[in-house]
Formats: C-alpha cells, sequence, structure tokens
C-alpha cells in the first residue's frame, strides 16, 4: 500500500509518502514541505497548496492519503489556516476517487511510538528508526506527514477491511 500523508498548515504544509503493509518493511518513497508567504493572501496560499498536492498525487500514485485531524487549539487563527489546507487537500484527492483518511495527532504519535502523548522529538526519532533514515526528517511537518502515513498503513488498512466487511453484511441483509 502507498500512502500520501498530509500534516496540513497554511505555512507550511507536510507532505510524505511511505509504501508499505503491516508486518512488512516501509519505505519512504518521498518527503517534502510546502511553504506558503504569511504575507500572501489565503485564496492564494490555498491554491499553492492544491497545486502541491495535485502534483504529489501525479507523482506518487498513492492507494490512500491519510491527513492529521484537525483539533481544538488555543489559537483560533492557527487552528483556521489548518483546517483549510486540511480541506483542500481532502478535495484534491476525493475528486480523483482517493480515499482520505483522517487521524489524530495522539492516534498517529500512538501507532508510531506507542504512546499518544509522545513528543515531537520521540515522533521523529521512531519515524526514522522504522523507515531506517539516517537522519530525521526536517521540520518536524515532514516527520509528521510520514507519521500520519506509517498510521494510516498500520492502522488503516484493518479499518479498511473492517468497513468493507460492514458493508458486505449490510448489503448482504438489503437483498
Amino acid at each position: 500500500m502507498r500512502v500520501l500523508g498530509i500534516d496540513p498548515g497554511l505555512t507550511r504544509c507536510g507532505l510524505g509518502v511511505v509504501e508499505g503493509a503491516v508486518g512488512r518493511p516501509l519505505r519512504m518513497i518521498n518527503v517534502d514541505v510546502v511553504r506558503t508567504p504569511p504575507g500572501a493572501e489565503v485564496a492564494d496560499r490555498l491554491c499553492e497548496i492544491e497545486r502541491a498536492v495535485d502534483s504529489w498525487l501525479d507523482e506518487h500514485h498513492p492507494d490512500a492519503v491519510a491527513v492529521e485531524r484537525v483539533f481544538s487549539q488555543h489559537n483560533v487563527r492557527t487552528v483556521m489556516g489548518t483546517a483549510q489546507a486540511s480541506g483542500v487537500a481532502m478535495v484534491v484527492a476525493a475528486r480523483r476517487g482517493i480515499p482520505v483518511a483522517l487521524h489524530t495527532p495522539s492516534e498517529v504519535k500512538a501507532s508510531i511510538s506507542g504512546s499518544g502523548r509522545a513528543d515531537k522529538a520521540q515522533v521523529a526519532a521512531m519515524v526514522t528508526r522504522l523507515l531506517r533514515l539516517d537522519a530525521a526528517p526536517t521540520p518536524a511537518d515532514a516527520a509528521d506527514a510520514l507519521a500520519l502515513a506509517i498510521c494510516h498503513i498500520w492502522r488503516g488498512s484493518a479499518q479498511t477491511r473492517i468497513q468493507a466487511a460492514l458493508s458486505a453484511v449490510g448489503n448482504a441483509e438489503t437483498r
């Protein structure tokens, strides 16, 4: 399974592609951070994020896209920008028919490190170890995007199988 992980943000949006399967070695395909200037118009910044996600989908052909679920923060401006970037990423993938999954930060941390309270350094260290990298991806948005992709490979495939089974049962009952 190939997953594009997206750590949404208006100033820095992390993108990371990981390939692998449960119980098999993981492989990083690519990682980067899309940066938009804070002084630019919000609509222009969102268009830049859209173009970048579109380009990554063209280049990497992921089976799924995993986006960090926006959670409540004290800074409303930050959460708004994060939510807007998240929405753009989801629309770009959905428009192509690529499944989109949302994972909470604590779910990603628990999946990667075993603790939902892991800090950014612990997540980066585990991403580095799991992907057998020479150094931790920087900035943190890059490591977070890879962590999202890994989380989805490990958790999302099970969730997809459960949903498919429930759908099959539902379809059988309506016949």
